[in-house]
């Protein structure tokens, strides 16, 4: 039995890879963006402190979101 790719299946598959990362680089810009705003309104960090995340996340993107969700966001968390 022989199986046939067709050219509109091969674009129908390419075309659902890129909604699909798209919808995922949407997602991630969203939670870097979030990570920027909630780093630039904690009260509970210093000036230099927040200068630093500040850059950290801007420079970083998705790895510096990530770093101070983790390492960072914990003094906004605890009272």
């Amino acid at each position: 039995m022989t199986t046939t790719l067709f050219l509109s299946d091969a674009a129908g598959f390419f075309f659902g890879l890129g909604s699909t990362a798209l919808i995922l680089i949407a997602i991630l810009s969203i939670f870097w963006i979030w990570a920027l705003i909630d780093c630039a309104t904690n009260p509970k960090l210093q000036s230099g402190e927040k200068i630093v995340w500040l850059l950290v996340i801007f420079f970083l993107h998705l790895l510096g979101a990530i770093i101070y969700a983790v390492a960072g966001r914990t003094r906004r968390l605890t009272a």
